[in-house]
């Protein structure tokens, strides 16, 4: 379901690219390569399969945990507007949890490898998401009572808003940037800077990371990528030269302990480099 609701979107994202595109284009800014859009369309592609892949026996299991659930939230907009913050707040921690554990951060090291930032990079995903477990923070909302049919749409829902939000051509918005992830607050989450390392996880409300401690706003120009980027638009380099990195650092580490530690451990405690 989740991928039908993208896929149904993508002539809506893929007209807002254009859009975005031509604009720049217009200024003669440099933010799009024809390279790099095809990696990133690519890359959603491999996605979007590997997602069709796992979605039955992943369907199997939320119906499974829902048949426990705690409540039954009646229809209304009370409930919707409870799951929207709900399931953006499950995404906080798993967006987290993708940057602090290594194994998660496999996967989500594609979405941070190119060294540009422009709508068409939101497609910039990783094939091997439900390897890395993120499903799991969407089993305590059909727990309380959420259906997965309701989960799954509003997850897809919080991913299409955050659509909108890789571009560098909206500025600061007022208001709505002390409540709502902006433009602004996820150009900072794709900096390398060291001063914006692994802040501002939010998908729709960027009060999560007000309130646990992890905003950062945008004050000094971003530079995007990673601290030690790779150079490749590759797909399969992109997918998978984490999962390389981890599972030789594992097999490198002097122990037990250790080798456990390189795959759950946060990313800068790679073998293989000082910071990701």
């Amino acid at each position: 379901m989740e991928n039908e609701i993208l896929l149904g979107l993508a002539p809506l994202f893929l007209g807002f690219i254009a859009l975005e595109a031509w604009y720049l284009r217009r200024r003669r800014v440099r933010s799009y390569s024809w390279a790099d859009v095809v990696s990133n369309a690519t890359l959603a592609l491999m996605q979007q399969a590997g997602a069709l892949l796992v979605a039955a026996p992943l369907l199997w299991l939320m119906q499974r945990v829902h048949a426990h659930r705690l409540f039954d939230f009646p229809p209304g907009w009370a409930s919707i507007a409870l799951l929207v913050v709900a399931q953006d707040l499950a995404y906080y921690w798993q967006h987290r949890a993708n940057h602090r554990i290594r194994w998660m951060w496999a996967s989500h090291v594609t979405h941070h490898s190119s060294p540009r930032l422009n709508l068409s990079t939101a497609f910039r995903q990783s094939l091997t998401y439900p390897l890395s477990g993120v499903w799991l923070f969407s089993l305590p909302l059909v727990w309380l009572g959420f259906t997965p049919a309701q989960v799954i749409t509003m997850g897809a829902l919080n991913l299409a808003y955050q659509f909108f939000v890789h571009t560098e051509v909206v500025g600061k918005l007022g208001w709505l940037e002390s409540v709502m992830n902006t433009p602004s607050h996820h150009r900072v989450h794709h900096a390398c800077n060291a001063g914006y390392l692994d802040r501002n996880y939010a998908g729709i409300f960027i009060v999560w990371d007000r309130l646990f401690g992890t905003f950062v706003p945008e004050r000094e120009p971003c530079a995007y990528g990673l601290v030690h980027p790779i150079v490749t638009h590759d797909p399969l380099t992109l997918t998978f030269h984490e999962w390389r990195a981890m599972l030789r650092d594992a097999a490198r580490a002097d122990g037990f302990a250790a080798r456990a530690w390189q795959l759950v451990g946060p990313p800068e405690h790679a073998l293989h480099s000082p910071r990701r």
